[in-house]
């Protein structure tokens, strides 16, 4: 695995600019690989190669399309064992999770988008209806979806498979090209799945590959003027970023930001589900997802119990060697992460919340582990509470009644996940629809996969997944003629 890695350009894999830079396990510090660092000049000839492939891949007849994703769905499967011990050594996921969450879900996206039905092409029924323009009579209207054109895909580190196929799957399908610019930390997946694409036939420059530690290779990759549209997986703060350099093209933007989900539960909910859910929050890629339930709010009549049972469920979970079959918490990202998620901890205490279990490191050698921590005894109006810390910490917030649950769910800049528990049905839907979040799980963290995902107010801009991804990465043309 310690090979130097290409930048995958217009067809061809090309030795980049600026060296290499190393690859680090987080769970044992060891070399993964080495990543390619591009020049900024590389990044504008992969916009430029992906804008001239854009004419002949959007001509391409749909079913066509659908079977280049089709084939890279099928590579990526019969390569599942090699691509998910890399995945596995990149990101510090548990191999389990690797195998499934990261490469399966990626070959499950392409094969879902080698199979576009038509009826998700189609237009609102209205639009297509023609209609009375003024007095000279009735004019004939059909409104059609088109391609974007070239797309930016610029992903995160958590996950470096199923993210990037969540972008690049649908783009292709509608005929776009694209210009990946994978996370720093673990790029060297993103090529595998180059590879992949490439040898499922997909064209020169239709799909390109540029990697890099500076921001400079990523605001290139965004600013150049062959590109029509970014897709971006990230913190709020680079989105915002990404948002003032996009403005002034006017490029289409589709983001999925930071999240605070707030998971409120009340009295009469099922505790042995509410803390199930919530507690894949410790587990999960280290907590390191931005639709965790990190902000409970606990109605006071289950307040103590629920605190009790988070506690001991984060107890048992065991941290270490994500090798380990029975490993249920891996490191998360980089020591730089981990100082910043221990920094919230001892942020907590200084702000008055009481460290119920966790706070410290355990107890493995080397790698970038954190304990699973709960913190109670908080207010909404903590810093610990209101910003997104990304990592195993969870944070439980009393309250007394319905409305003011609702009140401290919608107190955040985000809104991208919420959750609501509760044994009466028709409150948990009456509750779910006055929060200020694209999504809401009713009794479950579960995900629907066809339904839409993204976010309110600063955790994000527009939607995708299932059809909804289809739509972002098209553009709606009207055209008339004399009736």
């Amino acid at each position: 695995m310690t090979a130097r890695q290409p930048l995958f350009v217009g067809g061809s894999w090309t030795e980049p600019d600026g060296g290499h830079y190393e690859v680090i396990d987080p769970a044992s510090e060891e070399t993964v690989g080495w990543a390619p660092e591009a020049s900024r000049d590389q990044v504008l000839a992969a916009c430029a190669a992906a804008r001239e492939a854009f004419g002949p891949w959007s001509r391409t007849p749909p079913e066509e399309r659908a079977a280049v994703l089709g084939r890279a769905a099928g590579i990526i499967a019969g390569r599942l064992t090699e691509y998910a011990s890399l995945a596995r050594a990149e990101t510090g996921a548990t191999l389990g999770t690797a195998r499934a969450l990261q490469v399966g879900v990626a070959a499950a996206r392409f094969r879902r988008y080698a199979r576009v039905e038509p009826a998700e092409w189609a237009i609102p029924p209205q639009i297509n209806e023609a209609g009375p323009m003024g007095k000279a009579g009735v004019m004939g209207a059909l409104a059609v979806r088109q391609p974007v054109g070239v797309v930016t895909c610029v992903t995160s580190y958590n996950n470096p498979w199923a993210n990037p196929a969540g972008k690049v799957a649908p783009a292709l399908a509608m005929g776009n090209t694209v210009v990946v610019k994978p996370a720093p930390q673990d790029p060297l997946s993103v090529y595998r799945m180059a590879r992949a694409l490439e040898d499922a036939g997909v064209p020169p420059g239709v799909v390109n590959v540029v990697s890099g530690r500076s921001t400079r290779i990523g605001e290139a990759a965004v600013a150049s003027p062959d590109v029509d549209m970014v897709s971006f997986t990230g913190s709020t703060a680079v989105g915002q970023r990404i948002a003032e350099v996009c403005g002034r093209d006017m490029k289409r933007q589709l983001m999925e930001l930071g999240g605070k989900g707030a998971a409120l539960v009340f009295d009469d909910a099922d505790l042995g589900s509410a803390v199930a859910g919530i507690g894949t929050t410790f587990s999960f890629y280290s907590g390191q997802i931005c639709t965790a339930p990190t902000r409970v709010l606990a109605q006071r009549g289950i307040h103590d119990r629920l605190v009790e049972q988070l506690a001991a469920y984060a107890r048992r979970l065991k941290v270490g060697d994500p090798r380990e079959p029975d490993t249920v918490v891996g490191p998360v990202i980089s020591a730089a992460h981990r100082d910043r998620v221990e920094s919230y901890i001892e942020l907590g205490r200084k702000e008055g919340a009481v460290v119920v279990t966790g706070g410290e490191r355990p107890d493995p050698p080397g790698g970038f582990y954190v304990a699973p921590t709960l913190l109670a005894g908080c207010g909404n109006d903590m810093r610990v509470v209101r910003e997104e810390i990304f990592g195993p910490v969870v944070t439980v917030v009393p309250f007394d009644d319905e409305e003011e649950g609702i009140a401290l769910a919608n107190d955040t800049d985000y809104g991208l996940i919420d959750y609501v528990w509760s044994g009466d049905v028709a409150r948990a839907f009456r509750v779910a629809r006055r929060l200020r979040a694209g999504g809401v799980g009713v009794n479950t963290v579960g995900r629907n996969m066809e339904a839409p995902f993204g976010g309110f107010k600063r955790s994000g801009v527009g939607r995708d997944v299932g059809s909804y991804a289809l739509h972002a990465y098209s553009e709606v043309q009207a055209i008339v003629w004399p009736g």
